[in-house]
């Protein structure tokens, strides 16, 4: 059966679909030994010959699904031009797995990983709207007028944030410690809507999303996703 060609390069562990399509208009796929740029070209898998970068590709006969802990100093990324520590430094697999989302540079927490575009796309796909829940040290003290802004909407540059949660946990030496929930995934989202109130953000870390925590693990570490958290994600 013909399926779309990103699809088929993110059933085989090349990266998201999203980022296949870049790959494509960029010439970096060749069909049947003719480089493709245009979007929207269909292949046959086990007839169709799919080359990336001059390599064939074929899918992954293993599904992979990983939960890391992301430690601050690693960027989410396969490689990096500038020689910077990646996530794939922290994972031994013999699978290419590719992250779901980000976290920036700076921060830690859980991030998604896996070499499944179907499952990919159901985490990332706007329409989802999953809840991701972070734990963020803040430079002062959120009143609670700015709580309420907060809440109702940030605008981090040309963008206006949706809803979400915040709320106080602790505060010492002039530092907030807070909870937010968003569900959107913009590029330092939080750091911005922060640095909009004065809040600049010390550190911050995601702790869940969804229904997937990121429990026990210690920073560097990684397991694989249950069946019940499986079962959560194909219900989305």
């Amino acid at each position: 059966m013909e399926e779309r060609l990103q699809k088929y390069m993110a059933k085989c562990g090349v990266a998201s679909r999203r980022k296949c399509e870049l790959l494509i208009t960029e010439g970096k796929v060749k069909v049947n030994g003719l480089c493709v740029k245009e979007l929207g070209i269909k292949v046959t898998p086990n007839v169709d010959v799919v080359e990336y970068n001059d390599k064939i590709i074929v899918p992954e006969e293993k599904k992979v699904y990983l939960l890391l802990y992301k430690p601050e100093g690693y960027i989410t990324s396969l490689n990096d031009e500038k020689g910077r520590k990646t996530i794939m430094d922290l994972i031994n697999i013999n699978e290419r797995v590719f992250p779901i989302g980000r976290l920036d540079y700076d921060s830690s927490g859980l991030l998604l990983l896996t070499n499944d575009g179907d499952i990919y796309n159901k985490i990332i796909h706007p329409r989802v709207k999953i809840k991701k829940k972070y734990i963020a040290v803040v430079k002062g003290k959120f009143t609670q007028k700015e709580m309420d802004l907060f809440m109702n909407g940030v605008d981090i540059g040309g963008y206006v944030t949706a809803n979400c949660e915040i709320k106080e946990i602790s505060f010492e030496n002039n530092n907030s410690t807070v909870e937010i929930v968003i569900h959107e995934g913009k590029n330092r989202q939080i750091r911005k809507m922060c640095s909009a109130f004065n809040h600049n953000v010390v550190s911050l870390k995601r702790i869940s999303v969804g229904n997937i925590k990121l429990g026990y693990l210690k920073k560097g570490e990684y397991r694989e996703l249950t069946k019940d958290e499986l079962n959560y994600i194909n219900s989305l």
